[in-house]
């Protein structure tokens, strides 16, 4: 069991006179006070929790239950270079294929270098890995686990890698890491761990120093904690802390086939943005390529499976059509591999194609992929005979909070490492089992340097009473704000229409307060950003999407529950309140997803455009700048589109 707050557990005590603005409306709720806050009870997220001195009071929340995050369902493994015919710059060098221009050499070539020592320290937690001398599982100690060495593991090979360099514990790899890694923090007397507490928005005070912190920006403020609901007494919570690790995972629910749970909808990218973090590459979502086609399943077929061996058939022609997309057939990277299938399902009409194991021996399929193979047998397929039907399914954000290979964000104070954040490592295309590496490393980066940042804002407490407001140089200079080169700033529309411009615009298109139902929005919303935001787009589907979420944001601001966010423009108080915000944040993300792939004007990587389907000639990073006021420095949507569509120009010059 997690540990419970405590008066003697809590060390930051903020003045009252000291509360951040954004925290003020709020004062009514409970407030906890907390040395680090952790949101998200991932992979990343407990990485960082459990590399931090034990000196440290850590809160770690999730947003449901702790098993309900994307890490637990990761099959395949941890890619790092740890056989002896294998290096780190081969990895390095795999990685800036499939990232098609976009990666970040420096961040690359930090994360991936550091990886034999992650595996080493998961080793070390008790992760009972698959090794070169099978054991089963079930039967060896998490103490013997804790013995192995990174030379004992059994290594697959997945699509976009040159060799075998992908540790795992059998398919279920993220399960076996997860349920090590809360072990070890439930029993860490600093840390706590909340489920069901939901993150709603970062608390920011304004840096006061004699030298601007960011370029242009006089708005610089460093992060001292979050507003929370608390779904189990149905309650606001307002959390202070002296840093915020954002650990909440991506947006795949934003689409109507997606693995990630149903917890994934962004949030975490929307509260850094509105806290004054830029997003970069929105528009590069990855799909993966085999995704379990039966009924509405979000079961994932593992890379690792054509790894070994799969291949993929048409099922009308028995065609195996890899072929002749790519040398490297099942095993080109899985931005190449989906558009394939997706191809073969536009033109076969039967929603699947095949992926076949049937050839491989049957006891090596069984060892190999045990819960894949049990899966599927309770759903009537035994995969040793029969092909798997599978399509694409929306699986990674590429993009997110722009960081640095520390996890340093553009707020002081706010750390991001996961799926939610923006290293660079993944480019336009993540190569296949690089997120789970990413986690563990940067995870553990934050945690070195975490420390010192609040060592040098506690000393600045205590020469300065006023410190909240006017904080010491001293911490400035311990952060260093991440940088882009040859980025692409998103030109914003105004995401909102007054009333009076939607009626004069488009009378007769505007919703009933029906059609304005949050759950038949909802819905919707998937099926939009699946059919106009998926594995291949064009301007025409984007400007569609961009409509019709722009309708729905009319509608639902014309509702009583958006009337009263107007008015009160305020973090909700109640679960009425909670399904309004939740529901307006996503229908802004999309939009910033939407306008991200509108002006990229090229295909690259996990992005295609039918209407450019040429690669730039050179690779530039898109990057939303952060949230200033509500819809401030905004456009309207028809001025958008007509802007967007003159940077045509300076992008043909660009194009091969």
């Amino acid at each position: 069991m997690s540990q419970p707050h405590s008066a003697n557990q809590t060390r930051t005590t903020i003045p009252d006179n000291c509360i951040p603005d954004n925290c003020r409306s709020s004062r009514m709720s409970h407030i906890v006070n907390t040395d680090v806050l952790i949101i998200g009870a991932g992979l990343a997220g407990l990485s960082t929790a459990l590399s931090l001195p034990k000196s440290l009071n850590i809160t770690v929340l999730s947003k449901a239950a702790l098993e309900v995050c994307s890490s637990h369902y990761a099959q395949g493994g941890i890619a790092a270079s740890l056989d002896k015919d294998d290096s780190v710059s081969d990895h390095v060098a795999d990685t800036l294929v499939a990232g098609a221009g976009l990666c970040t050499p420096d961040n690359t070539a930090s994360i991936l270098g550091a990886g034999q020592q992650a595996v080493q320290w998961l080793c070390a937690q008790g992760v009972p890995f698959t090794q070169n001398s099978p054991n089963a599982l079930d039967n060896t100690s998490a103490q013997e686990f804790s013995q192995l060495q990174t030379s004992d593991l059994h290594l697959t090979k997945e699509g976009g890698h040159g060799c075998r360099r992908v540790a795992h514990a059998d398919d279920a790899t993220g399960r076996h890491v997860m349920d090590a890694l809360t072990i070890k923090a439930q029993a860490a007397t600093n840390i706590t761990i909340l489920p069901y507490h939901e993150a709603l928005e970062l608390l920011t005070l304004p840096i006061a120093s004699s030298q601007p912190f960011f370029t242009n920006n006089s708005d610089a403020k460093y992060c001292r904690g979050a507003l929370v609901f608390d779904h189990i007494n149905g309650r606001p919570l307002t959390f202070h802390s002296r840093a915020v690790v954002l650990a909440s995972g991506g947006l795949g629910q934003l689409f109507k086939r997606a693995s990630a749970p149903n917890v994934c909808v962004g949030d975490g990218v929307m509260m850094a943005w509105q806290a004054g973090c830029r997003l970069a590459n929105l528009e590069f979502i990855q799909f993966h390529p085999t995704g379990l086609a039966l009924d509405d399943s979000s079961f994932l077929i593992s890379e690792a499976l054509r790894g070994e061996g799969g291949r993929l058939y048409c099922p009308k022609t028995g065609v195996r059509f890899m072929l002749d997309v790519d040398a490297r057939a099942e095993l080109a990277p899985r931005d190449i591999v989906a558009r394939a299938i997706a191809a073969q399902i536009d033109n076969n009409g039967l929603g699947y194609v095949h992926l076949d194991v049937s050839h491989l021996p049957a006891d090596f399929v069984k060892a190999h992929f045990p819960q894949i193979y049990q899966t599927l047998l309770t759903l009537g397929i035994d995969i040793t005979t029969d092909p798997i039907p599978v399509a694409p399914t929306a699986h990674y954000s590429c993009g997110g909070v722009v960081t640095d290979a520390n996890g340093l964000t553009d707020v002081p104070g706010l750390y991001a490492a996961g799926e939610v954040a923006y290293t660079g490592l993944h480019g336009a295309n993540r190569l296949a089992s690089n997120s789970l590496l990413e986690c563990v490393v940067v995870g553990r980066n934050i945690a070195d340097h975490l420390p010192q940042y609040v060592t040098r804002l506690a000393n600045a407490e205590k020469m300065n009473n006023d410190a909240y407001r006017d904080i010491n140089q001293s911490v400035i200079e311990s952060w260093s704000v991440p940088t882009l080169t040859d980025a692409q700033s998103i030109i914003l529309t105004d995401t909102l229409f007054t009333a009076s411009e939607y009626d004069n615009d488009d009378k007769d298109d505007k919703l009933s307060g029906a059609e304005a139902d949050m759950t038949k929005i909802t819905a919707a919303l998937k099926v939009l950003m699946t059919t106009n935001m998926g594995i291949t787009r064009s301007a025409g589907q984007l400007e569609q999407a961009l409509t019709q979420i722009q309708k729905w944001q009319v509608s639902l601001a014309s509702t009583e529950l958006g009337q009263q966010n107007i008015i009160k423009n305020d973090s909700p108080t109640n679960i009425h309140e909670l399904a309004y915000f939740q529901l307006t944040r996503q229908l802004a993300l999309a939009t910033l997803i939407i306008q991200s792939a509108y002006q990229r004007m090229e295909s690259r990587g996990g992005h295609y455009r039918h209407d450019y389907p040429k690669l730039s000639d050179i690779p530039r990073a898109s990057v939303v700048e952060p949230q200033r006021e509500p819809y401030q420095q905004h456009i309207s949507a028809a001025q958008s589109i007509n802007i967007s569509k003159t940077l045509n120009n300076m992008w043909k010059t660009l194009i091969a």
